[in-house]
């Protein structure tokens, strides 16, 4: 099996593989290599027969801290990756290439992994930030730890949440509306009232309770599984949920356009912390 840099890769009991972030020195940031790496893992569990469950789960106090902004020439690093979709142009000019790289690592692999035919289940601890929710709601069950938190601040940088945009299916669209215009954080607790966590849990007993999840499911039929995935996602989709996210990552595309213009960054620094902004080289004089 392939060897992973930025994941590990494990079969706690049969039937069962577990797919853990491991970059905890960034607080399992996303950058290039774990996206691809993460996919790559996933298309392991999906591929091999005995696999009939698949945990996602992170090192560290921080499940994560979501995309990893100060990556270095993320457009050069597409080429060192063989693509798993057929948009192209990733060093183009414009706003192409960075129209082209979000299709591919974001809204691409997030709809790659909502739709492998095998359940699916995440396991929050800690934070988790912006592009961490688009590791989770891809998958079928969350459970979370106690101390979890939830956060999409991308509207105080000038953009229109993340760009998997299943907030109104996740949350309702009220409290949608209410998590993104505030970028206030959602608690466990309240994430399992509104239902988008399955269960809350001590952080100590996290993986215990996906293990013991999991081998339940696992006595089940592997293609029933998959059917009922397929009929549950299904029902999602005729809710217009695929029409509604292409509308959503355009208008995120019209942002990222927008705020580069005015302040020569995809974001809008001055809802950044003065360093934070400093350090990515913002233009905030231009406000």
């Amino acid at each position: 099996m392939k060897e992973f840099e930025t994941i590990l890769y494990e079969t706690p009991v049969q039937h069962v593989a577990r797919i853990v972030l491991n970059r905890p020195e960034t607080r399992n940031s996303q950058d290039t290599k774990l996206l691809y790496e993460l996919n790559d893992a996933f298309n392991v569990a999906a591929r091999d027969d005995n696999i009939k469950v698949i945990i996602l789960a992170a090192n560290g106090p921080h499940f994560s801290s979501g995309h990893d902004l100060r990556e270095q020439n993320p457009y050069q690093k597409m080429s060192d990756y063989d693509t798993v979709g057929t948009w192209c142009g990733f060093t183009c000019a414009g706003a192409e290439a960075q129209m082209a790289r979000e299709k591919e690592i974001y809204v691409g692999f997030c709809e790659r992994w909502r739709n492998i035919p095998k359940p699916t289940i995440a396991t929050v601890q800690g934070k988790c930030v912006a592009g961490g929710l688009m590791l989770i709601w891809p998958c079928d069950i969350i459970i979370a730890s106690e101390d979890a938190e939830f956060v999409d601040p991308t509207v105080s940088f000038g953009v229109d949440g993340v760009e998997f945009f299943a907030h109104p299916w996740e949350l309702g669209p009220r409290k949608a509306k209410e998590f993104l215009f505030t970028s206030d954080w959602i608690s466990a607790a309240e994430a399992h009232r509104i239902g988008m966590v399955n269960q809350v849990v001590p952080r100590e007993k996290l993986q215990e309770a996906a293990l013991t999840m999991a081998q339940k499911i696992t006595k089940k039929s592997l293609f029933a599984l998959k059917l009922t995935k397929e009929a549950v996602n299904a029902a999602e989709d005729a809710q217009g949920r695929v029409g509604a996210m292409q509308t959503s990552f355009a208008l995120h595309q019209l942002a990222h356009t927008h705020n580069l213009k005015v302040y020569g960054m995809l974001i809008d620094p001055t809802g950044l912390p003065p360093e934070t902004a400093k350090a990515l080289g913002a233009r905030i004089e231009k406000k």
